[in-house]
């Protein structure tokens, strides 16, 4: 079980965190590095040549200016050189042999010396590629005019920077683990705590999503408007939203499974009250006669009511079974078929003869006469549909001169039960045409509503028809 949790947080984002954080750290000061060694480097030599003038300058004060053997290898020794010159007006002034016998293979001159060239010349020494010994060649800081030669032997160099190294790198070191830890503590704490509230709370949203909490945030990032506190906003607005649409759903099951338990019986009662309305119909009383119509419009209205909402609740989205058709033939069906049930109202088709897209008849048909239907019931008087294939997409416009949708329905547009745009209706027409437009990869917009009339399109993409 350890194995796991330990896989878990050696991959978790804050452990990524941290070790991005130490090797961005530790690449900066090995960039860093390098500089630091060539200058180094020229300060140890810079340091050989002050301590060698100064070792002349003690010989000088000797008599005659020599000293014996034994002074001088100590001179030597404390100037970390193998020997030592000195220079003035192009003739030399010192010099202090060698306690034996050196060749000094390279030399280089430190006031010609570039950072660069240092650089190359440390890295060169460190991994033993330069002579055992060379010459140097510097100007003295200590008197002007005076040119100092001092032999130096390379591995002592080299055991010296390679010390220097090893105290950068574990200072490196240390300043990487403190720095990423401490970048670590802040994005956790910043940015790592929040996500991980962010992921619970989806967690528990998807294991419980009706009775699951909304994110908790804490205050301070409440009142800010940073990537995440939007984040955490826009997630409880989504869950709530999802929370009324799964109770929605949930009531929408529950009719549905109601309407289906009862409609068998609601139906017998309604063809009765149906056979009934139409004996009366035939009375030779004229005031029974008109009853008798009203109760057959009412009835007939039940009864389609019924088996809206019974369709609607039962069945999970529409199959589509395509087959290429003149789109203006159907829409004169439907035409037909609403001028019909509605006399107050005219229907034109403005389709062009040629097209004839692959569509699923019934389903069109049934979301166009929803639209179209709709539209009469709402109070227009003329209806106008059209139709025109471009650039890849079929479009079918609908547009009516009725009173325009009440600010009421178009908030609840394509909502079942609740975005009817007239007394006593269900919605369930306008979220039938748009599952059926959908089923067939295109969508049903509104596209304008006002006192002057309505206009919803359909477009449909011919690449997925």
């Amino acid at each position: 079980m350890l194995r796991p949790m330990a896989r878990r947080v050696r991959h978790s984002l804050s452990a990524r965190l941290l070790w991005l954080t130490v090797g961005v750290t530790l690449l900066v000061e090995v960039m860093i590095l390098l500089p630091s060694l060539g200058r180094e480097r020229m300060a140890w030599l810079t340091n050989r040549v002050t301590e060698a003038h100064l070792a002349g300058l003690t010989v000088s004060t000797a008599p005659h200016g020599v000293v014996d053997l034994s002074t001088r290898n100590e001179l030597l020794r404390l100037s970390g050189t193998e020997a030592i010159r000195l220079v003035e007006g192009g003739r030399s002034i010192l010099v202090l042999p060698p306690r034996g016998t050196v060749h000094a293979e390279g030399q280089i001159n430190i006031a010609h010396e570039t950072l660069i060239g240092s650089m190359v010349r440390a890295v060169a020494v460190v991994l033993n590629l330069e002579p055992p010994d060379i010459l140097v060649t510097s100007p003295s800081p200590l008197q002007k005019g005076v040119i100092v030669q001092i032999v130096v032997h390379n591995p002592t160099l080299a055991d010296h920077l390679r010390r220097y190294m090893a105290h950068i790198a574990a200072l490196s070191v240390a300043i990487a683990l403190v720095t990423g830890l401490m970048v670590y503590l802040a994005l956790d704490r910043i940015l790592v705590l929040p996500m991980r509230r962010l992921t619970e709370s989806i967690a528990r949203f998807r294991a419980d999503p009706e009775h699951a909490a909304p994110v908790a945030m804490p205050r301070r990032r409440r009142v800010r408007d940073d990537e995440i506190a939007l984040a955490a906003s826009e997630l409880t607005a989504m869950q709530t939203e999802l929370r009324a649409a799964l109770w929605r759903n949930a009531r929408l099951a529950a009719l549905g499974t109601a309407v289906a338990k009862i409609s068998h019986d609601l139906r017998n009662i309604l063809s009765s009250a149906l056979l009934v309305a139409d004996r009366l119909s035939g009375s030779d009383d004229p005031g029974t006669r008109r009853a008798a119509t009203t109760l057959v419009t009412a009835v007939e209205r039940a009864t389609d009511l019924v088996t809206k909402t019974l369709t609607f609740a039962r069945e999970g989205p529409p199959a589509v079974l395509r087959a290429g058709f003149p789109l203006g033939d159907l829409v004169g069906e439907v035409a037909d078929q609403v001028m019909a049930q509605v006399e107050t109202v005219a229907v034109a088709a403005e389709i062009p003869s040629g097209l004839a897209p692959p569509l699923d008849r019934t389903q069109m048909f049934r979301a166009l006469f929803n639209l179209i239907r709709n539209a009469a019931e709402a109070g227009a008087r003329h209806v106008t549909v059209r139709a025109a294939s471009e650039a890849g997409v079929v479009t079918i416009d609908i547009e009516d001169d009725g009173p325009g949708l009440p600010e009421q329905a178009r908030a609840n547009l394509f909502r079942p039960f609740t975005g009817s745009a007239r007394r006593g209706g269900t919605g369930l027409g306008l979220a039938i045409a748009r599952d059926l437009v959908r089923a067939h990869g295109g969508e049903l917009d509104l596209v304008a509503t006002s006192d002057h009339g309505t206009l919803f399109r359909i477009t449909l993409p011919t690449e997925l028809i």
